[in-house]
Formats: structure tokens, C-alpha cells, sequence
């Protein structure tokens, strides 16, 4: 899903990558990183397994780290800042058209 984003929304994407074990979404957050999108780590004291997060941090895919209660601030700005109908990449679909395909697979 973070490759596709990467792909498709670039700049115009939002990754945050919250409590989970494993590795399996820090490099897909790396490529949204260097796609210009901003991403955003889960902070280690409010994580229940703080795993994904950091191994996220670790490799620099992380923008921002934040913890789980200043989450819903990032998001807020994030949509703020983007204006409706702007295209997103080589996929043509807005950032908001992307996130919400990426929710529903």
C-alpha cells in the first residue's frame, strides 16, 4: 500500500506507521519518504509493540515522530494544506482518491 502511495500520490501523501511488530512497512514508508510524501512514526512511549515504528525511524523513513494522542493533528494540517483537485502523480487521482483506495484494499 506505502509503494502505491509512493507511486501514485508522491508529495500529496500521508504515511504514518503506528504499533505493530515486524518490519514490513518501514521500507514501504522509506519510498513514500523519498517520493516527497510525509510520513510519521508512532513515538515508542504510546506504542503497545513498538516494533514497525522503529524500525521506520531506524532507516529514515520517518519524517516525524509523534505520539498516538497528536496523531489526529498531523492528519488535520496534512488535509489542510491539500487543495482539492490537485492531482497526485503519475496515477491522476487526487491525494484524497488515493488514501481512500489504499483504505478500502
Amino acid at each position: 500500500m506505502f509503494r502505491s502511495a509512493a507511486q501514485c500520490a508522491g508529495a500529496n501523501a500521508l504515511g504514518i506507521v503506528m504499533t505493530d511488530m515486524g518490519d514490513h512497512g518501514a521500507n514501504g514508508l522509506l519510498e513514500m519518504r523519498r517520493a516527497g510524501a510525509l510520513t510519521i512514526a508512532q513515538d515508542e512511549e504510546s506504542c503497545v509493540v513498538f516494533g514497525m515504528p522503529k524500525e521506520a525511524i531506524e532507516r529514515g523513513a520517518a519524517a516525524k515522530v509523534v505520539a498516538l494522542d497528536r496523531l489526529h493533528l498531523e492528519i488535520q494540517r496534512f488535509s489542510a494544506a491539500q487543495p482539492l483537485g490537485r492531482t497526485a502523480g503519475s496515477c491522476g487521482r487526487t491525494a484524497r482518491a488515493v488514501s481512500t483506495c489504499a483504505a478500502r484494499t
